[in-house]
């Protein structure tokens, strides 16, 4: 038995990022897909389905990861589900012939059960989106298929300079309050072994781990700063939706810049970018 406290405790009740300027962008995300990616392939590494029926991807997002389920287990319905028009987009132009199901649902509203047991459910960087998770995953256990596989990964880089910088800059602008609704808190995700208690109420086959990536970014002396562009794909979409002036944006961006150059120096034409994460996978009993 585990000796977790398997009461999670609640996530920040915060809502998705607004649309408009701050809506996905499937290019500017993809800038750094091979850093991003490698977390995704890391936890599939520990998904021990051979042949699964049904493999679903909740927050597929551009579609290339998924295509990659799709590779691995050919013979399987593979879905992928993201409430992004624009990712979604991106996704089917990706899949020419058509072997992934490209679905347009946010996680809170999907139903898992609308269309049978899942052998493999996957949600890679998506949960720290979700305020309700905590609440959503034992509804995403029921709905898999006897030795069905749950796996997750969430970031957990929220009190790093990147995000605490983020916060910081937006708290002293004149807009503090409209800023700040929707940036990323440390509270966005649960604790590595509150995942784990949650998980081992339902099965004691479960694997829980956090790995820190050291991504090395290229970072030329008269270019953008890199983690600047990394986070203007995710977390900053929040700020760009509020600050539609043009002069407006590039003022809390220059200053929130300058900042990440001291947190996050450049040294000879790279810039280290410490990332950790949170992985689970979870499989029920057969």
């Amino acid at each position: 038995m585990s000796t977790f406290d398997a009461t999670p405790p609640t996530v920040h009740e915060q809502e998705r990022p607004a649309s408009g300027d701050g809506r996905w962008d499937p290019a500017q995300y993809a800038v750094f897909g091979d850093h991003r990616g490698r977390p995704f392939h890391d936890l599939l590494a520990r998904v021990p389905s051979d042949s699964p029926e049904r493999v679903v991807d909740l927050g597929c997002g551009p579609g290339e990861l998924t295509l990659s389920l799709a590779d691995r287990w050919p013979s399987a319905h593979v879905v992928g589900i993201d409430s992004s028009p624009e990712m979604l987009a991106r996704a089917r132009e990706l899949d020419a012939t058509g072997r992934v199901d490209w679905v347009e649902a946010a996680a809170e509203s999907w139903d898992p059960s609308e269309s049978g047991p899942i052998d493999v459910l996957v949600t890679n960087a998506v949960l720290q989106w979700v305020p309700t998770h905590l609440r959503l995953l034992p509804r995403w256990l029921e709905a898999l298929a006897p030795a069905g596989v749950l796996a997750m990964q969430v970031p957990a880089n929220f009190d790093a300079p990147s995000h605490r910088i983020m916060r910081e800059v937006a708290a002293r602008h004149p807009r503090a309050d409209e800023l700040q609704d929707g940036l990323d808190r440390a509270d966005a995700v649960a604790r590595p072994e509150t995942y784990a208690a949650l998980l081992l109420a339902h099965t004691h086959d479960v694997d829980v781990w956090q790995t820190t990536y050291f991504h090395v970014l290229g970072a030329a002396p008269d270019g953008p700063h890199p983690v600047l562009e990394w986070v203007r794909g995710t977390g900053l979409r929040p700020v760009l939706g509020v600050l539609t002036d043009e002069t407006e944006r590039e003022a809390f961006l220059a200053t929130y810049e300058r900042e990440l150059e001291a947190a996050y120096p450049r040294r000879d034409g790279v810039v280290l970018f410490p990332f950790t994460r949170t992985f689970a996978v979870a499989q029920l009993p057969g």
